[in-house]
């Protein structure tokens, strides 16, 4: 998969220091992946979730933060969409950033 763009996920680890690590890990693991539905998703990371509009939510360093992101399973693209404190996750609409 092609992840766009992780400036995102740079700036928020450059105020969220404990988060780099993880996002790190998720950034890599994506790059690397070839997912063609869900349950592809899932295989990497188990408590990902849809949320509609190709938006998909993962648990970030223990469900600390969560990262949205538009997946596009043709041609492999995964749009950041937000990445933020589950607060901050909690006053947005996930399906439709």
């Amino acid at each position: 998969m092609r992840v766009i763009a992780i400036s995102t996920l740079q700036d928020f680890w450059a105020v969220h220091a404990d988060s780099r690590l993880p996002l790190s890990e998720w950034y890599l693991k994506t790059c690397n992946a070839h997912w063609k539905s869900l349950a592809d998703i899932k295989k990497d990371f188990n408590s990902a979730d849809y949320v509609g509009n190709q938006h998909y939510v993962f648990n970030i360093k223990g469900n600390k933060y969560r990262l949205v992101v538009a997946v596009k399973f043709i041609p492999e693209l995964v749009y950041i969409r937000f990445i933020g404190t589950h607060n901050a996750y909690n006053r947005i609409d996930a399906s439709k950033i």
